[in-house]
C-alpha cells in the first residue's frame, strides 16, 4: 500500500517527524513495475473508507428515503441536517487521505519508465488522476468550498489549510476538466479478478467523469458530448438494454421482473464502477449498507432505512401503459392502468420499480429481540462492493445535459422512446437534430429496437404508447426545458432511489435553476404532501446549510 506523509489533522492524522519524512521520501521513489500495483491498491484501500459514506450522504439527506426508529443517532443527524464535526460520516480527512496518496503517486511516478516498448506507469497514471478528480468533487459536494492542492504535503509546516486556495464545486470541475483531458483514451490496467470482481470495474470511465465535471460546471453541451462519446464508442457501444418490470397481461394479475436482477451481481453489464469491499473484518474495511437497508441477522432484522412517503407518491402517480395483443382480434391494443384495478399492494400502482426493489414481509419470531417485519432492498445484496456508476446513470445525465444544452426533444426521447435511428428521426424535429449534430449520432447497426428502450419503460410499461406522457405545447423553449427537467428529475428518482445519488442530483438541478428552494422543497416534502416540513424548507432554502461542517 502506498503511504504518504502528512501534516495537520485537518488533512489526515499522522505521527511522523520531519526527519522521518525525509527518509521516507528518499526510500519511496516509484520506479519499478510492482510500484504500480501496490500504489493503486493502496488508493483503492483508502476509497473503501468513504464507500458507505458516499451512498449514505447522498441518500439519507434526500427525499426518497425515510429512516426507521431503529436508525442510529448518527444517521438521524444526517437526515435532520444536524450532523456535527463528531459525526462519523463527517470526516474530511478520509477524502484528503485519498488525495494525498494520489498526489504522491502523480508527483513521484517515473512516467518515462518503459518496459518492452510501453510506459509502465501510463495506465495507472490516468486512473489515479481520475480518482483524485472524483474525490475532490465529493469533497466539494459535501463541504461546499474546500482547501485545494495538487502537490503532496510532506511536512508539518505545509499542512496549514490557510496556505491553500478554497475551491468551490465549479472551480474544481473546471480544473479537472483540463487535468483529465489527455487521458480520455488511456486504457485501464487489468489485474484480473479480485474477490471474483473484474478489476477493471474499480476505475472511473474518464469520459463519464468528464461529463459529470462539465455538468457541474454548467458546460452542458460539452457534458452531453462526453456522455454520448462514452455510450457510442466504436467497439464498445452501450445500448440501454431492455431489462424492466412489467405486467404480463391486460388483467394486471401477473408480473414479469428482469429489473431486480440488474442488482444481483458485480459482473452485470450495467455496473461501470464500484469500490471493492472486504468480506471479513480482519481483512480490512467491510460495507454495512446491507444492514442499513435490509433486515439481517446482524441487526436483529431491524432495518434502518426504507422508501419515503414522497417516493411512494411519486411512484404510484405514474401512468402505467400496456400494449398487448387482443386474444380475440389478434391485433395490438393499448390499455392504461386505472385506480379501479385491485392490486395486492399499493407498490404495484404506477411505476413498478419500487415494487421490484423493496420487499416487506411479516415473519413471526420466537424472540422479541428480533423484528417480525423484514425488509429486503435488492439494491444491497452485494456485501463485497459498493456501486458508484451504472449505465442508466449515464443515460440520465446525458438527458439532463442535452436538455440544458437546448435540446429538450432529444432529452425526452431518452426517457420515452429510446435512442435508436427511427425514433431519433421521428420524434426529434429537423431543426433540433441539425443543431444537436453528432450529439445524436447513434449507429443504426448497434442501437436497435431489440436492445434500446426509453428509461421510463423500465417500470411504467410501454411508455412510448403513453399519450399523456408528452411535452406540452409551450410557447417558450425555456418552459419546455424546465418541464423536461422535471421529468428527468422524476426519472432519476424512479431509477436510482437508494443508490446515494439523490441529494446531489437535487443540488445540481437547483444550481442549474439558480433556485435553492427546488432542493429545499423536495427534501422538506420527503414525508409526503400532507406532512411538509416548513422549518426544514426554510433552513435548506439557504445554500450554506446544504453542507457538512468541516473541521
Amino acid at each position: 500500500m502506498l503511504m504518504v506523509a502528512c501534516g495537520a489533522q485537518f488533512f489526515m492524522s499522522c505521527e511522523e517527524t520531519d526527519s522521518d519524512l525525509v527518509a521516507f521520501v528518499e526510500d519511496n521513489q516509484l520506479n519499478t513495475p510492482n510500484d504500480t500495483v501496490y500504489s493503486l491498491m493502496g488508493i483503492i484501500g483508502k476509497m473503501q473508507l468513504i464507500a458507505d459514506r458516499t451512498v449514505l450522504l447522498g441518500e439519507i439527506r434526500g427525499d426518497l428515503t425515510s429512516l426507521t426508529e431503529n436508525a442510529t443517532l448518527d444517521l438521524q443527524a444526517l437526515a435532520n441536517f444536524t450532523a456535527d464535526a463528531q459525526n462519523p460520516y463527517n470526516n474530511a480527512r478520509d477524502y484528503y487521505a485519498i488525495i494525498q496518496n494520489c498526489n504522491y503517486y502523480l508527483a513521484n511516478a517515473d512516467t518515462a519508465l518503459t518496459k518492452r516498448g510501453y510506459k509502465v506507469f501510463e495506465k495507472e497514471y490516468g486512473v489515479i488522476k481520475a480518482y483524485r478528480a472524483w474525490t475532490y468533487l465529493q469533497l466539494a459536494l459535501n463541504y461546499g468550498s474546500v482547501p485545494f492542492f495538487t502537490d503532496p504535503i510532506l511536512y508539518e509546516k505545509d499542512a496549514d489549510p490557510s496556505l491553500y486556495p478554497h475551491y468551490t464545486v465549479e472551480q474544481i470541475a473546471d480544473y479537472f476538466i483540463n487535468d483529465l483531458a489527455p487521458y480520455m483514451d488511456t486504457d485501464y490496467p487489468s489485474y484480473g479478478t479480485v474477490n471474483s470482481i473484474n478489476s477493471q470495474k474499480f476505475y472511473f470511465p474518464v469520459r463519464v467523469l468528464m461529463g459529470d465535471l462539465c455538468l457541474w460546471a454548467g458546460r452542458y453541451r460539452e457534458a452531453a458530448q462526453y456522455y454520448h462519446d462514452f455510450l457510442t464508442k466504436q467497439g464498445n457501444t452501450r445500448p440501454t438494454g431492455i431489462s424492466n418490470i412489467s405486467w404480463r397481461d391486460y388483467e394486471f394479475e401477473d408480473i414479469s421482473d428482469s429489473y431486480a436482477s440488474q442488482f444481483s451481481g458485480n459482473g452485470n453489464t450495467e455496473v461501470l464502477t464500484l469500490i471493492p469491499m472486504e468480506t471479513e473484518e480482519y481483512n480490512g474495511v467491510m460495507s454495512y449498507l446491507t444492514d442499513v437497508f435490509n433486515s439481517t441477522e446482524d441487526n436483529n432484522y431491524y432495518y434502518q432505512a426504507t422508501h419515503s412517503k414522497a417516493y411512494d407518491e411519486l411512484s404510484q402517480s405514474q401512468q402505467y401503459v400496456l400494449v398487448y395483443t387482443d386474444p380475440v382480434t389478434l391485433l395490438p391494443d393499448t390499455i392504461e392502468a386505472t385506480d379501479t384495478i385491485s392490486y395486492e399492494s399499493d407498490q404495484q400502482r404506477g411505476d413498478l420499480r419500487q415494487y421490484s426493489i423493496y420487499k416487506l414481509r411479516n415473519q413471526a419470531s420466537s424472540s422479541t429481540a428480533y423484528s417480525s417485519m423484514r425488509q429486503t432492498c435488492y439494491k444491497y445484496r452485494n456485501e463485497n462492493s459498493v456501486w458508484l456508476y451504472r449505465l442508466q446513470h449515464v443515460y440520465l445525465r446525458y438527458a439532463e445535459a442535452l436538455n440544458r444544452a437546448g435540446f429538450p426533444q432529444s432529452a425526452f426521447v431518452v426517457l420515452k422512446y429510446g435512442l435508436w435511428h427511427d425514433n431519433i428521426e421521428k420524434y426529434i424535429s429537423e431543426d433540433e437534430r441539425s443543431r444537436a449534430g453528432d450529439l445524436l449520432s447513434f449507429s443504426e447497426y448497434t442501437f436497435l429496437r431489440e436492445n434500446t428502450q426509453g428509461l421510463h419503460s423500465r417500470g411504467s410499461g410501454n411508455a412510448d404508447a403513453d399519450t399523456t406522457y408528452v411535452i406540452p405545447a409551450y410557447e417558450s423553449k425555456g418552459d419546455s426545458i424546465q418541464w423536461v427537467e422535471d421529468r428527468i428529475c422524476d426519472e432519476m428518482a424512479l431509477e436510482t432511489a437508494a443508490e446515494g445519488l439523490r441529494y446531489y442530483d437535487l443540488m445540481r438541478l437547483s444550481m442549474h435553476r439558480g433556485d435553492p428552494t427546488f432542493l429545499a422543497r423536495k427534501v422538506a416534502g420527503r414525508n409526503g404532501a400532507d406532512n411538509f416540513d416548513s422549518s426544514l424548507f426554510a433552513y435548506l432554502s439557504d445554500t450554506k446549510h446544504w453542507y457538512l461542517p468541516i473541521e
